[in-house]
């Protein structure tokens, strides 16, 4: 293999061999399953029960599916506003970020008593952890614009909207999709999170909720099959936005 190959196999090598090292130092040193439980016990917990273990992940993905579409626009739906008026930008940003830096932890239990419904309330949790890369991603981008080329259309005679339509919003894109990539994986986050917090309340759904029950019973071979699901989630859903983001930038003649 030439070195390109090589680079493109190392995540993969390097997880092989972390893999067979955990498994190597699990059965050397006869550490119990209920501590720390090797590969291949783990893969045995996700044999024992592939279609719970799954639809679980299901069940989170939806979550995770719809807290993106709803942060995304939401975020661009703020972000155009803040750039339209910098009334709006001084009444939004200030609880932009308060929402930010608030733990979704703690106001999880609240949403879930005030929404009610059990669904919407995890995909407003998700939400509120997903939508700020977004918003100041997508805002970044829309005020990014190069003044000669804003001179440009102003002088000849482009009004606000159509300078917020043929200029920033193509300007901001690139800004878009990085903020997008970013919230995707804080979506899968607060969707695990919420979840544990109404799995906490009785509501049982999600690999939260399958990771808690397999806590309270000591199965922790099965936790960490659900852990895994959750970790190769994250990672395909990473991937999946990268590869949208390169396409759609590519059509463009970005990329």
């Amino acid at each position: 293999m030439n070195g390109a190959t090589w680079l493109r196999a190392a995540p993969a090598l390097f997880g092989l061999a972390a893999l067979l090292l955990w498994e190597g130092l699990v059965r050397a040193l006869d550490v119990p399953n209920y501590l720390v439980p090797g590969p291949l016990a783990i893969l045995r917990a996700f044999l024992e029960d592939p279609g719970g273990l799954l639809l679980a992940l299901l069940s989170t993905l939806s979550v995770t599916a719809s807290a993106l579409l709803a942060a995304s626009s939401l975020g661009v739906l703020l972000a155009l506003a803040m750039a339209a008026s910098p009334w709006a930008r001084a009444a939004i940003q200030p609880w932009a970020v308060v929402l930010q830096v608030t733990p979704i932890v703690a106001i999880a239990p609240l949403i879930i008593v005030w929404v009610g419904d059990p669904f919407t309330s995890l995909v407003v949790c998700a939400t509120i952890v997903a939508f700020f890369p977004v918003l100041s991603n997508t805002a970044v981008g829309l005020a990014a614009v190069s003044p000669e080329l804003l001179d440009l259309f102003r002088l000849n005679g482009a009004s606000r909207w159509q300078i917020l339509w043929l200029l920033r919003l193509p300007a901001a894109l690139p800004y878009f999709l990085a903020g997008l990539r970013i919230s995707g994986g804080l979506a899968l986050v607060g969707a695990v999170v919420a979840e544990f917090v109404a799995g906490s309340g009785g509501f049982a759904t999600g690999l939260a909720y399958r990771i808690l029950e397999a806590s309270y019973r000591l199965r922790i071979p099965r936790m960490f099959a659900a852990l895994v699901l959750l970790c190769i989630a994250g990672i395909a859903i990473n991937a999946a936005l990268a590869g949208f983001s390169r396409w759609l930038l590519r059509r463009r003649g970005e990329v």
